[in-house]
């Protein structure tokens, strides 16, 4: 009897699978380690590290072969590879201790390279194999740079400017004056992070092409006012001051120099000393002839180049842009190698478009006049006058390659794929590497010529893991606002979307001045298909004021920072709540930084449609932020009382009547921690319900356990209140 049940089980579970395949097929959740603890599951495959161009026909890719890390020189045309550097057989060549992957700087062909070790510096000289020791200080050189010859280096050292000969090895101080508040090309920290960026890394020197020269700022904090940061470490705690302008507190003196690196003699540039006023972003023209920097002043609603004399110090006017709202400063503007002028993109127009000036400030030529946003400058060919740029192309939520002739002619769109491109283009323009995705294509890597035509894809990020495990529909869209706008829009919907039934919504937002969110790009955010496999849609929703208009749009937010961002989410979440399938009892909103504004500011100016809410390391009060972001947009407080009252969250928390998990490092020397202090007193005093979670020793931003702590305390709260239930279970 035994024996006849297999057979006769056989018909049917044919029949069942046939009828039924689902069951056998059927798609896995992503589990929460999966997901926020990066384990077991890839969201894509590596495309290849294709690190720079080394002439118009070849570029290098580092790869790893066998374990061993090596550089390979690739043919563009036909992809044919030769060996260009192995990483394991030039460490042999090193002293024990040191290996090429862990160089403190390196020039871009991998020629040269420089090491660190206990403090001091070590030069490495790959082609003649000269390895030799270039400081021998305690102290700790900051800001390695090699000169464009890549004989020398500078640096500082306790905020003075340094330079090495690697030729001979032999050091050269260059300043002298430095203190722990006046510094020689290390920025101030207003100046790091409002104006050369954080991708300087306090650096504010540059050399000059010739190698010869460098252009330095020199910042006196002694006039900005002090915050003090106190640490809990120890018995008695540690103290942290530093110097922090607040809006219409005294800003840092600044001066420009250039020290001739032969006599360690500094001129000093004409920057109308005495005048409240930002000098930065210095460029050298190609000869090294001229010193050009950017003059602005504290209304930072105009913008001057002057164009200096590095021998003499004496200016000359080239271009004035005044606006009615703000300026910024220009980051990446050309200039000829034949002398004949600058390139830069300015939004004047309203649109960020190319200008061709000559070096009198003449106007040559417009290079572009689009109603939409060139968004970078790629490569210029002065041989055969061409421009390569990025831009929007019509759509604002796109990125493409364009190519047009210096005279703004000739106007072609080489990346033909809707969506977002990140491109490289080779110094002679024959060949360009994009790199693009949209909301239904993982990234690849393809290369083009500088025509446009293909010529071979070079990287598929598809991952076929991923075919196993249930996504949700990401859709990209916009949604109109009552008074004419339309706001772009990308949300995620669980992979077994019903209308017939109620889910809870979670806006992911930032919010700032022409920080935009929403693209067509690859929507595979492992994060957002999580939640709505727990059939939770997450969306992000760009405001007028977010850059899809332009500066005419961005500057709506003049004076009124927190009043159009509020107002469009708003209308994005009354937008939901005419859905059906929307639970108007559950709409949350999260953000860090500026986003932990906005999330307080829909909290509570926006209390009748936001329910619940996460705000990290926030803003609360435009008074308690730094001056040189916060004056850009609103003026002083004194110039506009008004504006900083209403875009403050303690005006409006008397209509708070939600849920908000409010996170902050107890150390955020960016957005302090006072912020938070003062917002959670008011509450208290309204007798209002918050969670509160502050990490010790937290910056502006926080990470290891502390970040594995974080992200699990934000994925809870929305699990017990949105799924009523815990994480775990």
């Amino acid at each position: 009897m035994k024996k006849k049940v297999l057979p006769m089980l056989l018909p049917i579970l044919v029949v069942f699978f046939f009828y039924s395949p689902d069951l056998f097929s059927q798609k896995k959740n992503f589990t929460y380690d999966q997901v926020f603890s990066f384990r077991g599951i890839r969201s894509g495959t590596p495309l290849p590290r294709i690190t720079v161009w080394i002439d118009d026909n070849h570029y290098l890719e580092s790869k790893r072969d066998d374990g061993r890390q090596i550089v390979m020189k690739v043919n563009a045309a036909n992809g044919e590879s030769s060996l260009y550097l192995d990483y394991e057989e030039l460490n042999k060549k090193l002293p024990e201790g040191f290996t090429l992957q862990r160089s403190e700087a390196r020039t871009e062909d991998l020629n040269h390279f420089i090491f660190r070790k206990e403090n001091n510096l070590y030069y490495f000289n790959l082609t003649k194999e000269v390895f030799k020791q270039i400081t021998g200080s305690e102290s700790e050189e900051m800001n390695v740079t090699f000169s464009p010859d890549a004989k020398k280096i500078a640096y500082t050292r306790e905020h003075d400017l340094y330079f090495a000969d690697l030729t001979t090895g032999k050091e050269t101080r260059l300043t002298y004056d430095a203190t722990d508040r006046i510094y020689n090309g290390w920025a101030s920290w207003v100046y790091y992070e409002e104006i050369l960026g954080r991708g300087s890394r306090y650096r504010a020197f540059w050399w000059a092409p010739d190698s010869k020269k460098i252009a330095y700022l020199r910042f006196d904090d002694n006039p900005v006012p002090e915050f003090t940061l106190v640490s809990a470490d120890g018995i008695h705690g540690e103290v942290e001051v530093t110097p922090y302008p607040k809006p219409g507190d005294p800003n840092p003196g600044v001066r420009l120099g250039v020290v001739h690196v032969e006599t360690g003699k500094t001129v000093w540039m004409d920057t109308n000393e005495g005048e409240d006023r930002y000098i930065a972003w210095p460029f050298w023209t190609r000869n090294s002839d001229q010193l050009i920097y950017q003059y602005m002043p504290r209304d930072q609603d105009e913008i001057t180049l002057f164009s200096a004399d590095p021998s003499s110090g004496e200016k000359r006017e080239i271009y004035t842009e005044k606006q009615k709202s703000w300026v910024e400063f220009f980051e990446d503007l050309y200039f000829f190698e034949d002398g004949s002028g600058f390139l830069l993109r300015s939004d004047l127009n309203g649109w960020r478009n190319l200008y061709y000036y000559d070096m009198s400030g003449k106007l040559i030529s417009r290079v572009t006049d689009l109603d939409w946003r060139v968004t970078g400058i790629s490569r210029v060919v002065e041989k055969t006058k061409t421009v390569f740029f990025t831009g929007t192309g019509g759509e604002s939520t796109e990125n493409h390659l364009f190519s047009i002739n210096l005279n703004g002619k000739g106007l072609k769109k080489l990346t033909s794929e809707s969506g977002s491109h990140r491109v490289s283009v080779s110094p002679g323009g024959k060949y360009f590497r994009d790199t693009y995705s949209n909301i239904d294509t993982p990234a690849k890597m393809v290369l083009y010529s500088g025509k446009g035509k293909f010529i071979r894809l070079l990287g598929d990020s598809r991952s076929e893991e991923l075919d196993e495990y249930n996504l949700g529909k990401a859709e990209l869209f916009t949604i109109p606002t009552s008074d004419g706008y339309e706001l772009p829009a990308i949300w995620t919907l669980p992979p077994d979307f019903d209308e017939s039934k109620k889910y809870p919504v979670i806006f992911a937002i930032y919010g700032g001045p022409n920080a935009q969110s929403v693209r067509n790009s690859s929507a595979l955010s492992l994060r957002n298909h999580f939640f709505a496999q727990q059939g939770i849609i997450t969306i992000s929703v760009d405001h007028r004021g977010s850059g899809h208009l332009g500066k005419s749009g961005v500057e709506l937010m003049h004076r009124c920072l927190g009043m159009w961002e509020t107002h469009d989410y708003i209308e994005a979440a009354k937008w939901l709540r005419g859905k059906p399938f929307i639970d108007t009892t559950r709409i949350g909103i999260t953000g860090s930084s500026y986003g932990g504004y906005m999330t307080l500011m829909a909290l509570t100016a926006g209390a009748d449609y936001f329910t619940h809410g996460q705000a990290g390391s926030a803003v609360t009060d435009w008074k308690l932020y730094d001056n040189v972001y916060t004056e850009r947009y609103m003026d002083t407080p004194d110039q506009n009382p008004e504006g900083y009252e209403y875009g403050s969250v303690m005006t409006h928390i008397d209509k708070y009547k939600g849920f908000v998990l409010i996170t902050h490092g107890d150390m955020d020397d960016n957005v302090h921690m006072q912020n938070i202090i003062q917002l959670i007193a008011k509450m208290q005093e309204l007798n209002k319900d918050f969670e509160l979670m502050i990490y010790p020793g937290g910056r502006h931003g926080w990470g290891g356990p502390q970040r594995e702590h974080s992200t699990r305390e934000s994925v809870q709260f929305w699990f017990r209140h949105f799924l009523g239930k815990e994480l775990d279970e």
